[in-house]
């Protein structure tokens, strides 16, 4: 008889989770608990439980991340019976507010259950919810609706077959990741007589390149008939994820075509070249976008600093976010990133500084970003002051990433020993 993902009975060790511990030191366990999570996300639940069983002390960390990454097992096998009962250890071993593990137990329960009364059961017992457990909620609703709609779909008459519910199928298709279900719309498409049809057509391309086919969405963009700039777009952007260097040159084909950008192209043309590193590419980009006048857009401006901090010009990165009329919590953030990555501490702290004194509220992401640059440049007490005032000036609970963050910063001064206070 197959065992549940995560027993009562470990081989060894203490069967209890020791109180929580607010200090964290870098002994076997919490070196064993920070390889727990990849193990989990990526299937090997056994090598993750051989890792708990043999950890020294298991502290509510170290649970949280046995327990999520069983109930991923559990999902992914379809084993609901076993996820109910890792649901009690979780609720036993004190763990029903945990965001972490609430947000997989609905998971696991909006997909193995036949409707979503469990998952909505879980998300009522939440007493602080949050967006986390919102979307998560919202998610299982929202693939329900979709599969719900594509079984309808299927049953349709023939006679009430029309572009539009083609469109709103293939969608459906794009948004629960279903490559084969799309593939055999795609087909009654053709069997239909729409595949002339442009929005079908766009849908259709758009399906391909986010469900992994990008062979099937370069044949098929080829052998559209009639293109707008919708699916100029969309191959770019489908290609910039996986080859940079052909989504510039789709990007530069659709020029020589007659096509004019617009800023949803060449936000994805800027995070190809960033990919790419090449300083004549970066040059072409930005002088594209400051012709046709789209200097001003936010998103591309922030696509931008990006762009330059990969590409090792930083000072271009700061020139580009110095001349932004207007600038948001990601503008602050990537140029941040920016220097941390290239060991520009002192110039991370002041522009950290510098976006506290313009009351720009900082958020997690900034928060690493900004403690990560200290550590890069053994700007300790500095990175020690900000962790501080993330927790005592703006109420953020550091996670696990936070507090990788400070442990790297003590680490690589030789303060090992205040890692303990």
């Amino acid at each position: 008889m197959q065992s549940h993902p995560l027993s009562e009975t470990p081989s060894n060790g203490p069967t209890t989770p020791p109180p929580n511990r607010t200090h964290r030191v870098l002994t076997p366990s919490v070196l064993a608990t920070n390889l727990i999570k990849p193990y989990s996300e990526r299937g090997l639940i056994e090598e993750a439980r051989i890792l708990f069983d043999e950890m020294p002390e298991r502290d509510v960390v170290a649970w949280t991340a046995m327990i999520a990454g069983a109930l991923k097992g559990c999902k992914s096998m379809k084993a609901i019976s076993y996820g109910a009962l890792v649901h009690g250890l979780a609720i036993k071993h004190g763990m029903k507010e945990s965001m972490y593990v609430n947000k997989t137990l609905m998971d696991m329960y909006a997909t193995c259950c036949v409707s979503m009364d469990e998952a909505c059961v879980v998300f009522q017992k939440i007493d602080a919810k949050n967006a986390v457990s919102w979307t998560t909620l919202i998610t299982g609703y929202t693939h329900r609706v979709y599969i719900k709609f594509l079984n309808l779909f299927d049953k349709q008459e023939e006679a009430e077959l029309n572009p539009f519910s083609f469109s709103i199928a293939v969608r459906a298709c794009t948004s629960i990741g279903s490559y084969t279900l799309g593939k055999l719309i795609h087909s009654a498409v053709i069997t239909h007589g729409f595949d002339t049809n442009l929005p079908v057509m766009n849908s259709i391309l758009d399906m391909y390149c986010r469900c992994g086919g990008l062979s099937e969405a370069n044949q098929y963009f080829h052998e559209m008939n009639e293109k707008d700039l919708i699916p100029w777009n969309t191959l770019i952007t489908g290609y910039e994820r996986l080859d940079s260097t052909e989504s510039f040159h789709i990007f530069s084909q659709m020029e020589s075509e007659g096509f004019s950008p617009n800023c949803f192209t060449f936000t994805s043309v800027t995070a190809a070249c960033a990919n790419l590193a090449v300083l004549n590419c970066r040059q072409q980009v930005h002088g594209g976008i400051v012709r046709r006048g789209l200097d001003g857009n936010l998103a591309l401006a922030n696509a931008l600093i990006d762009m330059y901090a990969k590409c090792g010009s930083i000072s271009d990165s700061r020139k580009v976010f110095s001349e932004m009329t207007c600038r948001d919590l990601v503008s602050w953030t990537t140029l941040m990133i920016g220097y941390g990555a290239r060991g520009y501490g002192k110039e991370a702290v002041e522009l950290f500084d510098e976006m506290i004194r313009s009351g720009i509220r900082p958020d997690k992401i900034l928060y690493i970003a900004v403690l990560s640059a200290c550590s890069h440049a053994g700007l300790v007490d500095e990175g020690l002051r900000y962790f501080k005032s993330m927790v005592g000036d703006y109420n953020i609970t550091p996670n696990q990433e936070i507090y990788g963050c400070v442990v790297d910063l003590l680490g690589h001064a030789g303060r090992v020993e205040e890692l303990m206070s």
